[in-house]
C-alpha cells in the first residue's frame, strides 16, 4: 500500500471513531482540574511544550484552572512503581502516562477508577485495552501502529541502501512482540536480504547492541518503535554515525536531529492529540467511551547532510516522496 493511501485509510477510520464519541460538556467555572503527568521527557522537551500549549488553547491553563499533581517529568524506568503509588494517593482527575510500557502497566495495576490516557506502540498487543474501538475500563489513548510502520520503514531502508545484504533490526524487548516482526523478516528475506534482531532493553545496552549488529555484518539498521529509544535518540544517532550504519527511525524529529531518514508521526503532533483526549476526559467523557486513536499524519524526512557523511546517494524517487529534505 502506498504511503498516502495508508494515511487516507487511517484518517477515514479515525473519522468513523469520532462519530462514536459522546458530546463533551464545558469545564466547570471556578474548578481546578488535577492532572498527573508520568513521562520520560523533561518538562522543557518540545513535545511536552506542545502538549501544554494544546491544553491551554482548549481552556486548561496550568496555574489557573489546571494543577499538575504527583507523577513527574524526566522519569527513569526504576521510578515507576514508586510513582504509581504516589499518584494513587494524589486523587487526580486524569493521569497522563506517555512513557514506557512498564509505567503504563504499573499505573493500571495500582489505579482502577481514575481515567488514564496513555501512548503505546500497540495498545491491544500489550493488553492495555481489549480493543481500539471499545477500550473499556479506565484507559484510553493513542496507539502508534508500530508493527505496520516498522515494516514500512524496512522497505524504505532497503530502497535507500539497495546493495545491503544484511540488515539489523534494533528492538526494545519490553516493547516489541517477536511475532509482530515475522512479516517484516519474511518480506526482507524474500528479497534475498538477511535480517537479524538485536535487542537492547536498557540505555546502557544500546551502544553495545549496535556494535554487535555491526560485527554481525549489518550494512543498515532499522530502529524500531520504543519510548526508551526515543528518549535516548541522541545516543543512537551518534552511534550509528560512528559505526557508519545507515539507519531509519520512527520519529521525523530524529532525522531532523541528525538521523539519516525517518518515517512516522511527529512527536509534537502526537502529544497534541493526547492533550485533546485528556480534555475530553476532563470534560466528562469516560475512557471506556473514548475509542483509542491512531496517528493520522505520517511524515517522511530525509537528511542529505547525514547521507553525504555516510557516502550515500538517496534515490531521486524517494526524495520526491519526502515531506521534508534536509540539505
Amino acid at each position: 500500500m502506498r504511503r498516502r493511501e495508508f494515511i487516507t485509510l487511517i484518517g477515514s477510520a479515525a473519522a468513523v471513531s469520532l462519530l462514536l464519541v459522546p458530546v463533551v460538556r464545558a469545564q466547570e467555572p471556578g474548578r481546578i482540574y488535577r492532572l498527573s503527568m508520568i513521562v520520560g521527557p523533561a518538562r522543557e522537551a518540545p513535545r511536552i511544550v506542545a502538549f501544554f500549549d494544546e491544553l491551554k488553547g482548549l481552556g486548561f491553563v496550568e496555574g489557573h484552572n489546571l494543577q499538575i499533581v504527583a507523577g513527574g517529568f524526566g522519569l527513569r524506568e526504576d521510578q515507576y512503581t514508586e510513582v504509581a503509588a504516589t499518584v494513587a494517593k494524589s486523587a487526580p482527575d486524569v493521569i497522563f502516562c506517555g512513557s514506557y510500557d512498564r509505567a503504563i502497566r504499573a499505573i493500571q495495576e495500582a489505579i482502577h477508577t481514575v481515567p488514564i490516557v496513555v501512548m503505546a506502540a500497540d495498545m491491544t498487543a500489550t493488553g492495555f485495552v481489549p480493543s481500539l474501538a471499545r477500550p473499556g475500563g479506565n484507559t484510553t489513548g493513542v496507539s502508534l501502529l508500530a508493527p505496520e510502520l516498522d515494516g514500512k520503514r524496512q522497505g524504505i531502508l532497503m530502497e535507500v541502501v539497495p546493495g545491503a545484504r544484511r540488515i539489523a533490526v534494533l528492538a526494545d524487548p519490553i516493547v516489541t512482540q517477536v511475532h509482530h516482526l515475522q512479516p517484516l523478516q519474511n518480506a526482507t528475506r524474500a528479497r534475498g536480504v538477511e535480517v537479524a534482531l538485536f535487542s537492547g532493553g536498557t540505555p546502557e545496552l544500546i551502544a553495545p547492541t549496535m556494535d554487535k549488529a555491526k560485527e554481525w555484518g549489518a550494512t543498515a539498521l532499522n530502529v524500531l518503535s520504543s519510548p526508551m529509544f526515543s528518549v535516548n535518540r541522541r545516543l543512537i544517532i551518534e552511534r550509528a554515525a560512528a559505526l557508519g550504519l545507515p539507519a531509519i527511525y520512527e520519529w521525523p524529529e530524529m532525522a531532523e536531529e541528525g538521523g539519516l531518514i525517518a518515517y512516522g508521526p511527529r512527536l509534537t503532533l502526537i502529544y497534541r492529540q493526547l492533550a485533546r483526549l485528556i480534555v475530553k476526559v476532563l470534560r466528562g467523557i469516560k475512557p471506556e467511551d473514548l475509542p483509542v486513536e491512531q496517528p493520522t499524519k505520517f511524515e517522511l524526512v530525509v537528511n542529505l547532510k547525514t547521507a553525504k557523511a555516510l557516502g550515500l546517494t538517496i534515490p531521486q524517487s524517494l526524495l520526491l516522496r519526502a515531506d521534508k529534505v534536509i540539505e
